[in-house]
């Protein structure tokens, strides 16, 4: 399985450009979902979001629409992954889970001033629950109110697996080390190209492949041309050949490239 979709999908740039003119910004979604296989909700790095808007995100897409999700900012950038069982459990309350068959990999990246540290990584990723009815045992458990705008939601759909992948800045995780500790937790290492900015790994550490192309020559600006596009879906391809589940994201979205390179690139891999 390959999914091409982007990182996010309200930008006010796109307006006009991508998403048509005079389209309400409700629809947005739903537009860019009739395009794509899949998005990755980048709100939820930011801040907690609402029960109210992960149901009206499912409601908006087709049923075998998949949404990748990016894990609070709060656990990685600022507690760097210290003592993450409450601020995990307010996460899954918000109603991520209600995405339910919806939902697919959960995003945890680290800021480029994070090293490899192996014992937090280890309590990190035990921690980590494993199954949508684990996560809202953990939400319903620990979960502090206050703490969610709209209260807690932790209905859970369907019972199912929770995949995570974690994407690192740092070249101190260049080591036999992480990616030993990786497969041992079965967390998938994301393969993020950056225009060079950052340290690009592309280990296979789980059936996961999570591709986030951040730009080709600029970071967040740049597109991504033919012959670019070309390497990534033949890279793409030999992944799903070795029976991998791969998800690829336009993170390039500051000149409207990666609602359009992510389109290219699922035309490409339907040839």
């Amino acid at each position: 399985m390959i999914r091409v979709g982007i990182s996010g999908w309200r930008y006010a740039g796109w307006r006009g450009v991508f998403y048509p003119r005079g389209l309400p910004q409700r629809r947005e979604l739903e537009h860019a979902a009739g395009r794509l296989s899949t998005i990755e909700v980048n709100g939820s790095f930011y801040s907690l979001q609402r029960p109210s808007s992960w149901r009206a995100w499912a409601a908006a897409v087709p049923e075998d629409f998949v949404f990748s999700v990016k894990g609070p900012r709060f656990i990685t950038h600022m507690k760097k992954l210290a003592d993450p069982e409450v601020p995990l459990a307010n996460f899954f309350a918000t109603g991520v889970l209600s995405l339910g068959d919806r939902l697919g990999p959960v995003l945890w990246q680290l800021p480029p001033q994070v090293t490899f540290r192996p014992d937090r990584l280890a309590a990190f990723f035990d921690a980590l629950p494993r199954r949508t009815t684990s996560a809202a045992e953990l939400a319903r458990a620990h979960h502090e109110p206050d703490r969610l705008v709209e209260g807690a939601d932790t209905e859970v759909p369907v019972d199912r697996p929770l995949r995570h992948v974690l994407e690192v800045r740092h070249e101190s995780f260049r080591t036999p080390e992480f990616c030993e500790l990786l497969r041992a937790h079965d967390v998938g290492m994301v393969v993020s190209d950056s225009a060079g900015t950052w340290p690009m790994f592309d280990e296979v550490t789980s059936d996961v492949v999570y591709v986030r192309l951040h730009g080709d020559e600029e970071l967040y600006a740049s597109g991504y041309g033919p012959e670019a596009l070309a390497r990534w879906a033949d890279r793409s391809r030999a992944w799903d050949a070795a029976e991998l589940d791969v998800f690829v994201y336009f993170d390039n979205d500051v000149k409207v490239h990666a609602p359009f390179d992510a389109i290219a690139l699922a035309d490409l891999l339907r040839d």
